[in-house]
């Protein structure tokens, strides 16, 4: 069968992974569309490449850039521009799947229009769920779209979890979900250098290569936490029954713990083209290009809990996700706020967690009725965390 795909974030490394995949089995996949957010130059490079009918950019000035050189290059693809032009890609009538990609809530509305046209969404933008939680899954359920995780450790869950799983893992017997996590490149530094680490200390993720926001998430552990957030609503396990634990090697990728004893593990390479695969060519599987796994040379495989003072990020998620309604959607939008601010080394490291803690202090959790109600609670945080910026010191003292 052949698949016609949207790719939103095809500019990022998760959109990479899955172009090489794709373009390893021209048989099976055909891009319709690739969309990002201001990066034209590299998007106009994988258009002259893949020829996609559309293009999408959220910045205008960037899509008018986008424009002009593909012209000047005689290809047909047309351009869209903004929000709106993201979510017309996303709901391409010609289009039965959709990568979503893009980082941060931007991400948000292109994937809803995945969900509320019935897309087959591959879904790498945990904020979609972390936001929308309950709201997002229904409109999935009411759009009859197909929800596929490609974030390693929930791809891996997927993987383990019984086929038509159903989202009750009472009726599946499932006990308890395992998240493994890396700990990042500050897994054993010493908790007193962690003020002065570098963002490019912070980008050395040991095991991924990935983007500089995301690897700022990974070296916090709040994307670990998000990922909590997310699981919970993907497989509709609550919270006490998730467990994190360091695991850092990455070879495996998350575990699920059955009523009866057993754990079921997925194993692999850290490499993201093993999920994207997995879930372009669901049920059936597909070369990747991520090489076997030779477990007789692997020197060991090791795991730890996590320590919540060099990580509060994680129970700071934990406890977004106990106060539900806007409480996650503020989280998320504060750590934006200041993973942006720490990049441009405005704050410290340690700021980061602090700021976010402050935030979710000075605004409480409100009901989340509906996609409105999440995004004005994603706004005010954005407000209140740039207001916190400029106060790393008394910040610190209200996240103690």
């Amino acid at each position: 069968m052949m698949r016609t795909l949207t790719l939103l974030g095809a500019t990022g490394s998760i959109g990479a992974s899955t172009l090489d995949v794709v373009a390893r089995h021209p048989d099976r996949f055909r891009v319709a569309a690739l969309a990002a957010n201001r990066d034209w130059e590299k998007l106009a490079a994988l258009c002259r490449m893949h020829r996609p009918a559309y293009a999408a950019l959220q910045d205008p000035a960037a899509a008018r850039s986008l424009t002009q050189a593909l012209a000047a290059d005689g290809l047909p693809t047309r351009v869209v521009e903004g929000p709106a032009g993201l979510a017309f890609v996303a709901a391409l009538p010609e289009v039965d799947t959709v990568l979503a990609a893009i980082v941060g809530a931007a991400g948000l509305a292109p994937t809803l229009a995945a969900a509320r046209a019935g897309k087959r969404i591959l879904l790498a933008n945990k904020e979609a769920l972390v936001i929308g939680g309950e709201l997002f899954m229904r409109a999935v359920h009411e759009g009859g779209a197909v929800l596929l995780p490609i974030d390693s450790e929930h791809n891996a869950i997927f993987q383990c979890l019984p086929v038509g799983y159903d989202r009750v893992p009472g009726h599946a017997g499932v006990r308890r979900l395992l998240l493994t996590a890396s700990g990042g490149p500050f897994r054993t530094r010493a908790l007193a250098d962690l003020p002065h680490v570098t963002p490019d200390e912070a980008c050395a993720h040991p095991n991924w290569k990935m983007g500089r926001k995301i690897s700022v998430d990974s070296a916090t552990m709040m994307n670990k936490g998000l990922e909590v957030i997310e699981a919970h609503w993907l497989f509709g396990v609550p919270a006490e029954r998730i467990k994190v634990v360091i695991h850092p090697q990455s070879v495996i990728h998350s575990l699920v713990e059955y009523v009866d004893g057993s754990v079921l593990a997925e194993l692999g390479h850290p490499d993201m083209r093993t999920p994207i695969a997995q879930a372009l060519a669901l049920p059936d599987r597909i070369e990747s290009g991520v090489p076997p796994l030779e477990l007789a040379k692997l020197a060991g495989l090791a795991f730890e809990e996590p320590d919540t003072s060099r990580f509060p990020a994680l129970p700071l998620a934990f406890a977004a996700l106990a106060a539900g309604g806007t409480a996650p959607a503020i989280l998320n939008a504060a750590n934006e706020i200041a993973v942006a601010a720490f990049l441009d080394r405005a704050i410290r490291f340690t700021d980061i967690a602090a700021i976010c803690a402050a935030t979710l202090d000075r605004l409480p959790a409100r009901p989340a009725a509906s996609f409105d109600d999440a995004l004005a609670a994603d706004a005010d945080a954005r407000r209140v965390a740039t207001s916190l910026l400029g106060h790393p010191v008394e910040n610190a003292k209200m996240a103690s």
